[in-house]
């Protein structure tokens, strides 16, 4: 099932091209778009071009015709930059590489021309505008007028509804990381204008009308092809943007949260897997657990970003790259002393994977990777032991990285409740991440503060692109309340300004665009 899905991705580069910076910029076809949406069989292959722009960076595979300027491709995947934003700034994660812009990410130093705030929003928006093209093609006026069938008619409506769901995510990821950025929609058409400003608010609840516009439209998670968006993918957002929403908003939305992670509890179609390794590992799309994943194939879906970056940037020193089904040591991120310390067991935690031998736990010197304990979570191995497709290199990675998942659900429910006064479920969500972790309920919790459900996260969800946005929850992630090595620039850490709550927006879109304030402090 999932070789089916990883052949469709490919086949949709032949399709669409690459787009500029811009965001008044069409997306280039080889066709002309009118002779490639007057074929019905084109829209799946097209589709499938907005789903690899979560994991693919062009048009040739690893290398060629990139979707993105200004950044090297295969720094610009979309899970490789959102994973280097929401986890090297935190306690989390340290690279010891000197790329430009990585250094300052560790030592919350970022400026408005940092490469990597530049390569996650023009990734942002370069999928938001193939998302825009793909649903204006595809409103109801346009499907009467080339004569579709109605079989072929509602098949198509599912597809816009799951372009709306992408652009959602998208615009989650924005609003998120940048706060107040430009919108459009499929209503703005290409030309000679500069998108206006939305603010995060508003932002919010655009996001939040969307999804309740298509969230019964979309297909069940009982019977949707695997890596495409179903009901339960839709009610994950909507949970991720709750549990959130005072960040965002300044109004607490925990029991509406609550509620959205009913919905996905109550279809008892996901379950959370019997052992925890096998979540991350390269058949993790048989994971009874995982509700929406960015998917990778190490044959037919290649890039240097995403799963295949998480596992080789994570393997140096003496470790041994085939023990992880890989042929590269990229010998560059660990996790820091503060993050380790947060496992209190490591004999009975099954979520310890570090990688201790020839290593230390204290960070002086962020370019030596020996410093920090390697956190070899992701491997292109299965479940039976085997490396993953790509047998003759194993240079790329079939592993697919998990969005949204259950025990990511269980975790926000318990939050939700126990901030709405409801500790008695808390502590049964809780515990059932607990008792996976450990094998059975010797370690559950007894009681709860407010502290354990960042904490619990933190083990759980570790470099799951999840860190920066708990600690901002918590309102850990800048100021003095937590530390961690080269927060603030300084070995031991440092209190950091709240402006680093926020990424700017690249200063080559302010020039370019009048109608952009820059977020404070940039």
């Amino acid at each position: 099932m999932k070789r089916l899905v990883t052949y469709t991705l490919f086949a949709s580069v032949l399709l669409l091209g690459a787009c500029g910076k811009n965001l008044d910029q069409n997306p280039k076809y080889g066709l002309n778009a009118e002779a490639v949406y007057s074929d019905p069989d084109n829209y799946i292959k097209v589709l499938a071009k907005l789903y690899s722009g979560m994991s693919m960076t062009g048009n040739q595979g690893p290398a060629g015709q990139a979707d993105i300027a200004g950044i090297d491709e295969g720094f610009s995947a979309y899970v490789r930059v959102l994973w280097n934003l929401q986890e090297l700034p935190t306690d989390e994660a340290i690279c010891g590489w000197n790329d430009p812009g990585i250094p300052d990410l560790n030592k919350s130093e970022w400026n408005a021309d940092n490469v990597w705030v530049k390569g996650m929003y023009y990734r942002i928006f370069y999928q938001i505008t193939l998302c825009n093209e793909f649903i204006w093609q595809t409103r109801d006026e346009k499907l009467n007028e080339r004569g579709f069938s109605a079989a072929q008619v509602n098949q198509i409506v599912t597809m816009r509804n799951e372009a709306r769901f992408l652009r959602a995510l998208a615009y989650y990821h924005a609003m998120d990381l940048f706060g107040n950025v430009p919108f459009v929609t499929e209503e703005d058409r290409v030309g000679a204008f500069t998108p206006e400003q939305i603010q995060r608010a508003a932002l919010f609840e655009y996001i939040e009308s969307e999804i309740k516009a298509i969230e019964d439209e979309l297909t069940p998670a009982s019977s949707v092809a695997y890596g495409r968006a179903s009901q339960s993918a839709a009610h994950a957002l909507m949970a991720k943007i709750y549990l959130n929403a005072e960040v965002y908003t300044g109004t607490a939305r925990y029991s509406d949260c609550a509620s959205y992670c009913e919905k996905i509890i109550n279809t008892n179609v996901f379950q959370l897997d019997d052992v925890y390794q096998d979540i991350f590992l390269a058949d993790n799309h048989t994971s009874p657990e995982i509700i929406f994943p960015v998917v990778y194939d190490g044959l037919y879906a290649q890039t240097w970003g995403g799963t295949t970056f998480l596992i080789c940037s994570t393997l140096g020193g003496s470790m041994v790259a085939a023990d992880y089904g890989v042929n590269g040591k990229w010998a560059g991120n660990r996790a820091t002393k503060q993050f380790i310390e947060k496992f209190t067991d490591t004999t009975e935690d099954s979520r310890w994977m570090f990688y201790t031998t020839g290593h230390q736990m204290d960070i002086t010197s962020m370019s030596t990777f020996i410093q920090g304990y390697p956190n070899p979570k992701f491997k292109n191995k299965t479940k039976d032991g085997l490396n993953g497709s790509n047998n003759a290199t194993s240079a790329h990675v079939d592993v697919d990285f998990p969005m949204f998942r259950l025990a990511d659900v269980f975790l926000m429910y318990a939050e939700a409740k126990f901030r709405t006064g409801d500790q008695s479920t808390a502590l049964v969500y809780m515990n059932r991440i607990r008792e996976r972790a450990y094998g059975d309920a010797s370690h559950n919790f007894t009681s709860l503060v407010t502290q354990d459900f960042l904490d619990e996260r933190a083990r759980e969800l570790n470099w799951e692109c999840t860190r920066r946005t708990d600690l901002i929850r918590f309102d850990q992630f800048t100021g003095a309340s937590y530390v961690w090595a080269f927060k603030g620039g300084d070995a031991t850490g440092s209190s950091t300004d709240s402006k680093y709550n926020l990424y700017p927006i690249p200063t080559s879109d302010i020039v370019l665009n009048p109608n952009l304030q820059q977020n404070p402090g940039f």
